[in-house]
């Protein structure tokens, strides 16, 4: 399978990339780092800077059509900016439309929000998004993994940084059913 892991040019929180891109790397996948920019990304380690990491594929000269899943780190800034850049929540949405798998951990739902894809759905994320994702029509749990099969896409969400073992877990074996 190939993964899209879809990133802002810096913001992202570093663990919450650098795990399930692991993950996808050690069950014989291919991770691919999405960003809105060519050159590289820069990573976090909550406000203070950490690694950089070269981008493979800019949004607006790809698609969804060209990956087997997506994954959506999180970090404050990271999905703060993505929400802001229409081509990458057309990314997003094109996943759902597709019927793509897609996981989203900790801040990372407020793209999801913003593509207009939590409406009916299930999910968890970190606390401060509950009240987002309630008024986007979606239904907020505390939980460390949820899985939602709520429409033609299937929807994987974490929490935290803490809750990283699950949800590598959960979207991997999700993804795995959709090949």
């Amino acid at each position: 399978m190939r993964i899209a892991f879809l990133m802002a040019p810096e913001g992202v929180e570093q663990i919450e990339l650098t795990d399930p891109w692991q993950t996808v790397i050690d069950s014989g996948h291919e991770p691919v780092l999405v960003s809105t920019k060519p050159g590289q990304i820069q990573a976090f380690h909550h406000l203070d800077k950490a690694d950089v990491f070269p981008v493979q594929e800019v949004v607006s000269e790809t698609s969804a059509g060209s990956f087997d899943g997506l994954v959506l780190p999180g970090g404050v800034a990271n999905p703060d900016a993505l929400r802001m850049d229409g081509r990458a929540v057309s990314f997003v949405r094109d996943f759902f439309e597709k019927g793509r798998p897609v996981a989203a951990i900790c801040h990372a739902p407020w793209t999801l929000v913003e593509a207009d894809v939590v409406r009916g759905r299930t999910l968890t994320s970190w606390p401060s998004l509950r009240t987002d994702i309630r008024n986007a029509g979606g239904t907020w749990v505390d939980e460390e993994v949820q899985v939602c099969e709520a429409a033609p896409s299937t929807l994987v969400t974490s929490r935290k940084p803490d809750d990283l073992k699950m949800f590598c877990e959960a979207f991997m074996e999700e993804f795995a059913k959709r090949r």
